[in-house]
C-alpha cells in the first residue's frame, strides 16, 4: 500500500532515507521543521479534551513534541521528578507499544514554562532517537524499544535557567543536533546506525540559542542552516564546513527559520545581553543596581547551582579590562558577546532590542551580508520563541496576547497589520498546517483554528483542557496534541 511505499519523500525535507510514509511527522514542527504536513486527509475543525477524541493517554508532565514515523509515535515525558521515559504508541489506536525509562541524575533547576522532559524525538521507520542532557544522544529500535548505542555529549550548562530544549533532526544517515549552550555551543553530526560523531562544529562564537537546523535547496546544492548569535550560517551538511554566514541577527535566538525554493525565512526578537545580565544579578539577593556585576552577583541570581569556573574565565576574565573585579559598560558585552561576533552589543548595533522579520538566500558563500540577504524589516509583533509560518507567499506569525501580523515573501511588505485573534493565551508552540488549516495552540490550552487564506478567517476555538507549550503534530488526517500531562489524538471519525 501507498502507506509504507519506501522514498525519498519530499527534496526539501530533512528525512531520513529509510522508509517514510509520506505523510510522517518524524521531528520537530515535521518536515524540515516547517510546521506543513503533506496529508490529503480532512482533519478536523472542532474538538476538545472529550469530543472528536481518538485516543488519549494520560503520559506524565512534559513540553516535548509528540513525532509519527511508519505508523507509530514516539514522545517523552517524566515518569516522577527523578525519571524520565520515552513512550511509543501506535499512532492509530494509542495502543501503547514499549516505554523506556531511565534515572536523570541530578538536574539543574529550569524556568516553570521548560520541563526536563522538553526534548522531542527523531523518527524514520527502523529507529527512534532522543536527547537528554544528562545522557547525550540515544538510539532505539522503533519497533521494539531496544536500545542501539548512547552516545555521551557535553552536559549543557544555562545561566539564565531556561534549561535544555534542544531536539535532534535527521538528515540522510546522520543525526544533526546543535547545542548553543553557555559553556560549550557546538553543532554535532552523529553517524545514524552506531552513534559516533561524523563532524562537529565549535560554535564558541555563539551566545545560548534554540534554534534547529534546518535543510535548504540551493543551486549549489543542499545546505545545513544554522540561526544563532549575530549570525546565520550556512553549513556542508557532509562535512560540517562553514560555507557563508550573514551577519544578521541579534544577540540570540530561539525561533527556528523556514526554508523554501532556496530562501530561508526569519523572524526574531532580542535583547542586549548586557542588560539582560543586569536586570538579573540585580533582582538576586546579592544584587544592588549600581550598574555593575561581579562574581558574586552572577553566581548569587543562579542560586545552589555552582557556575562552572570555566564560565567565569570563559566570560569575567574576559570583560573585566581593567581588573578591578567588575563588569561595567562596554566590559559586559566583552564578557558575554565573542570577540568576532559581537551582535546586539550596545556600542555596535543599535538593532540590541528590536525585532525583526527577514528573508536571505541560500547559494553563498563567505559573507553574504551584503550580497544574498533579500530583505529585512523592523517589526513590533515577532515573538522570541513562535517560529514563523510560511505558505503560499506568505509569512504568518503570531506572539503572545494573540496577536497575529502577517508579511508577504517577496519583499517582506505588510499584507494585514497585528490582529489579535479570539485567545489572548501567552505562546509557545509554533503554528501548524495541514489540509488548508492552520493550527494555533495556546498555553491556556485552547487551539485556535484559521483558514489559510489571505483573511485567516477564524473556524474554531477549541479547548483540550489543559496547557500546551510543544508543538502538536499532523499525520494521516489526525491532529496528536501534547498538553503538559496528556497525549490526546483527534480526528474525523
Amino acid at each position: 500500500m501507498h502507506r509504507f511505499i519506501r522514498s525519498i519523500c519530499l527534496a526539501t525535507a530533512v528525512l531520513s532515507t529509510c522508509a517514510l510514509h509520506a505523510e510522517d511527522w518524524p521531528q520537530f514542527r515535521g518536515p524540515n521543521c516547517s510546521g506543513i504536513s503533506t496529508t490529503t486527509a480532512t482533519l478536523p475543525v472542532e474538538f476538545s479534551e472529550t469530543e472528536h477524541v481518538l485516543w488519549s493517554d494520560e503520559i506524565g508532565e512534559g513540553v516535548g513534541s509528540p513525532v509519527i514515523a511508519a505508523g507509530r509515535l514516539f514522545v517523552t515525558a517524566m515518569v516522577d521528578k527523578e525519571t524520565v521515559g520515552l513512550l511509543a504508541f501506535d499512532a492509530k489506536t494509542g495502543k501503547p507499544i514499549w516505554k523506556q525509562t531511565w534515572k536523570t541524575g541530578p538536574l539543574a533547576e529550569v524556568h516553570e514554562t521548560n520541563s526536563h522532559a522538553s526534548t522531542t524525538p527523531a523518527a524514520d521507520a527502523d529507529h527512534v532517537y532522543v536527547y537528554f542532557p544528562t545522557m547525550g544522544m540515544l538510539a532505539f529500535d522503533a519497533a521494539t524499544g531496544a536500545q542501539l548505542w548512547e552516545k555521551k555529549l557535553p552536559v549543557p550548562f544555562f545561566v539564565f535557567k531556561w534549561g535544555p530544549a534542544m531536539s535532534p533532526v535527521l538528515y540522510k544517515d546522520l543525526v544533526i543536533f546543535c547545542q548553543d549552550d553557555d559553556l560549550a555551543p557546538a553543532i554535532y553530526a552523529l553517524n545514524k546506525e552506531t552513534g559516533e560523531i561524523v563532524w562537529m562544529d565549535d560554535r564558541s562564537d555563539m551566545a545560548v540559542n534554540y534554534s534547529h537546523p534546518v535543510i535548504c535547496e540551493t543551486d549549489q546544492g543542499e545546505e545545513l542552516v544554522v540561526a544563532g548569535t549575530g549570525k546565520l550560517i550556512g553549513y556542508d551538511p557532509n562535512n560540517g564546513e562553514r560555507l557563508w554566514y550573514a551577519k544578521v541577527l541579534l544577540r540570540n535566538i530561539k525561533t527556528t527559520p523556514v526554508c523554501q525554493d532556496g530562501t530561508i525565512y526569519i523572524s526574531l526578537q532580542s535583547g542586549g545581553i548586557a542588560n539582560q545580565w543586569l536586570a538579573t544579578a540585580d533582582q538576586a539577593e546579592t544584587g544592588n543596581s549600581d550598574g555593575k556585576l561581579t562574581r558574586e552577583e552572577m553566581q548569587g541570581f543562579v542560586g545552589e547551582t555552582k557556575i562552572p569556573e570555566s564560565f567565569f574565565k570563559k566570560t569575567f576574565e574576559r570583560g573585566d579590562k581593567n581588573k578591578d573585579g567588575f563588569l561595567e559598560g562596554e566590559e559586559l558585552d566583552f564578557a558575554f558577546l565573542h570577540p568576532d561576533n559581537f551582535a546586539g552589543a550596545r556600542f555596535d548595533a543599535e538593532e540590541a532590542g528590536d525585532q525583526f522579520v527577514l528573508a536571505v538566500r541560500g547559494g553563498g558563500r563567505g559573507d553574504v551580508t551584503d550580497s544574498h540577504v533579500l530583505w529585512k524589516h523592523k517589526t513590533k509583533y515577532t515573538d522570541h520563541i513562535v517560529s514563523p509560518f510560511v505558505h503560499d507567499g506568505r509569512m504568518f506569525l503570531i506572539k503572545g496576547g494573540g496577536i497575529t501580523t502577517v508579511f508577504d515573501t517577496e519583499e517582506g511588505k505588510v499584507l494585514r497589520r497585528a490582529k489579535r485573534i479570539s485567545n489572548t493565551s501567552e505562546y509557545f508552540a509554533s503554528p501548524i498546517y495541514g489540509d488548508g488549516k492552520i493550527y494555533l495552540a495556546g498555553e491556556n490550552g485552547f487551539v485556535v483554528v484559521l483558514a489559510d487564506d489571505p483573511d485567516y478567517e477564524i473556524l474554531a476555538k477549541n479547548d483540550m483542557g489543559d496547557s500546551i507549550v510543544g508543538t502538536p503534530a499532523i499525520a494521516d488526517g489526525r491532529l496528536y496534541i501534547r498538553t503538559r500531562t496528556k497525549l490526546i489524538c483527534v480526528g474525523e471519525e
